[in-house]
Parts: structure tokens; C-alpha cells; sequence
């Protein structure tokens, strides 16, 4: 793995100037074994137990899940009627969820600094001050998006679930009766928010929905924790759908927890800016991700995830080397002259 603790704007050597990250893995990056081709069975199903089901931040989310559902689901019939005494508790747990999520990684990485720069992928740092974001500053900007619309909406979305558990709206299944099928669906979790989101985030793209809505998301270009969920309503709203999948694949009310947690949690940490948390140079919890990191730096790339390769398969996919980001500009500027017929 390539490491280099200064920053970049200070390095005068060429291959520093062809490479503007303060950290980046070995590059070429490659997309998750699990959808290769010819197929190996045994790779995709030791990357599935390994950087899935046994990541640190999966496992997390999990554990945050169970204590979650334990502490709030019982009874669910209480859950028949929509009432502030089991809605309420949902928004606050999620609230503070985001709060020490965010807020704990943006303290230890941006205001105490407490890992310096290692493992940070662009030190130019997050943009403070300046008139794009609301009060002109960028961490106040995405937390008022975070909390006001993301948390709002991922509860909203998580009751709406709940409620229809209690009403035996949504197909049901639990541990005793069902239980590889359990455990399948919180493996295929990552996986299906994968594909989703690929295809939402190409929407988003669509010029009158990017300038209306996902616009927002992408004036972080040197993202931070913040970052991850700052986003206009109208991306939340299609963001969190993915949930939606349980009115068709029988599940239980566990996954809904988990699945809310993931789509919310992975996203804040996965804009980190950070690849990990490191104590004495040991890495201990993997936090971001450099393969979104390039979306938001080149923005017409990699609108998917690692885990399926929709980016590779459509031609979007950026492996993070110079030469792809020389082939990537190219053909931006080509699509700019045609739409602008110049």
C-alpha cells in the first residue's frame, strides 16, 4: 500500500503532480471479487465473509441493530397505531446515532486532528468557509442537511416499515423458521444497496434532478463526515427506497434496523476523507472509501459501489491511475461540445 503523510500541495516531484491525493491504495483499484468473470465461487464467497460479514463497521451496524430492535420492538402490536411514544424514541435513537457518528469522526479526524494526516486521501482540507454553503460554512451546511432532512426522512421511512410489520402488511420471517434465509438477507443487504444506488445516483445526474436535488450533495468536493448524508429531501427520499425491497422479499423487522443503519452509517463514514482509524499506525476500523472519493473529485465516475461493477459493465469506472482520469476528462469535454454544439 502506497502511504505518504505530507501534503501533496507541498510535493514538487512529477508523480505527485499526476497524482493529487495525499494517500491513495495500490492503484489500479479493482472492483469486489463476488461479480468477476469467468467466476470463482470460492473468492466471491471468501470476499462476502471477509469484508462483509466480518468487516468491524458491519458488525457494528449489526450489533447497533439487535440492541436497537430489543430495546424498541417488543411489543410490536404497540406499533399498529402511529403514536410520538414509539415514533419518537426511533428519531431520537437515530438522531443520536448521526450525532456520534458524525460527530465523533469529525471531531477526531478534523478538529483534533488526532491521526494528522495519515490515510488522508486530500489534505486541501474541508472548504470552512465560503458563500455556496449555508451561514458560508461547509461542516454547518451538512449538518443542518444531515439532521433536518436525512434524519427526519430515514425516520420516517424505518416507521412506515414498522407500522406495516405491526399490520402484517410485509411479508415476515423469523430466526426459528427461516434461519439461512435470515442470515442470506443480511448478507445480500450490502449488496442489493449496491445496485440500488448505482441506478438512483445515475439518475440524480440527470441534469434537472442534479441541479434541483443532488446538486446539494455534491457541492462537498473535499468531503468530510458531515458529508455523507447532507442532501437534498429529494435524494434522501430516493436514497433510503431501497428499503422498500422488504414489501417484497420476506424479512423481519431486524433487518429494517439493520438495513436504515447501513444505508445511514456506511454513508457518513464512507465520506470520512479518511481510509481508516488508525492507532499506532495499525489500522483498526476501515472508514472511507476511495472509490467514491474519486465520484466526487472527477463527478462523472463511479456512481456505484466496489461491490458490483455497474460502473465497469457501463463504462463509468475509474481506477483511480492518471491515465484514466486524462481518458475521463477527455470524454467530459467531448459530451460538454456536443451539448453545447461547440
Amino acid at each position: 500500500v502506497k502511504t505518504n503523510t505530507m501534503n501533496y500541495r507541498d510535493l514538487n516531484n512529477e508523480s505527485s503532480k499526476k497524482m493529487p491525493w495525499a494517500w491513495h491504495p495500490d492503484l489500479p483499484i479493482e472492483n469486489a471479487p463476488v461479480f468477476s468473470w469467468p467466476l470463482k465461487p470460492l473468492v466471491a464467497i471468501k470476499y462476502v465473509i471477509s469484508r462483509i460479514m466480518l468487516e468491524p463497521l458491519y458488525l457494528i451496524i449489526f450489533m447497533l441493530s439487535v440492541f436497537a430492535w430489543l430495546w424498541l420492538g417488543q411489543p410490536i402490536e404497540s406499533w399498529r397505531l402511529f403514536s410520538a411514544d414509539w415514533i419518537l424514541p426511533i428519531f431520537v435513537i437515530n438522531l443520536s446515532l448521526v450525532l456520534f457518528v458524525a460527530g465523533g469522526l469529525h471531531l477526531y479526524f478534523y478538529t483534533f486532528r488526532a491521526q494528522g494526516v495519515d490515510r488522508h486521501f486530500d489534505t486541501t482540507g474541508i472548504n470552512q468557509k465560503t458563500h455556496k454553503f449555508f451561514a458560508n460554512n461547509q461542516s454547518l451546511d451538512n449538518i443542518f442537511w444531515t439532521c433536518a432532512s436525512g434524519v427526519t426522512l430515514w425516520t420516517a421511512y424505518q416507521v412506515i416499515l414498522m407500522w406495516s410489520y405491526a399490520n402484517s402488511y410485509l411479508p415476515w420471517i423469523d430466526w426459528e423458521g427461516s434461519p439461512i434465509w435470515f442470515v442470506l438477507i443480511l448478507v445480500a443487504i450490502p449488496l442489493w444497496q449496491s445496485f440500488h444506488f448505482y441506478w438512483i445516483h445515475r439518475f440524480l445526474h440527470w441534469k434537472p434532478l442534479y441541479k434541483l436535488a443532488h446538486s446539494v450533495h455534491h457541492r462537498n468536493i473535499n468531503i468530510g463526515p458531515w458529508s455523507g448524508l447532507s442532501m437534498h429531501p429529494i435524494e434522501h427520499a430516493l436514497l433510503f427506497s431501497s428499503v422498500f425491497v422488504h414489501f417484497v422479499v420476506p424479512s423481519h423487522p431486524l433487518h429494517i434496523f439493520f438495513h436504515m443503519y447501513y444505508l445511514a452509517l456506511a454513508a457518513i463514514t464512507a465520506h470520512s476523507g479518511f481510509e481508516s482509524i488508525r492507532i499506532r499506525r495499525k489500522s483498526i476500523l476501515r472508514t472511507g472509501d476511495f472509490f467514491h472519493q474519486l465520484h466526487h473529485r472527477y463527478f462523472d465516475c463511479n456512481y456505484g459501489t466496489a461491490d458490483i461493477p455497474l460502473d465497469k459493465w457501463f463504462g463509468s469506472f475509474h481506477d483511480g491511475t492518471p491515465e484514466r482520469t486524462i481518458t475521463l476528462r477527455k470524454y467530459q469535454k467531448e459530451s460538454r461540445e456536443t451539448m453545447t454544439g461547440k
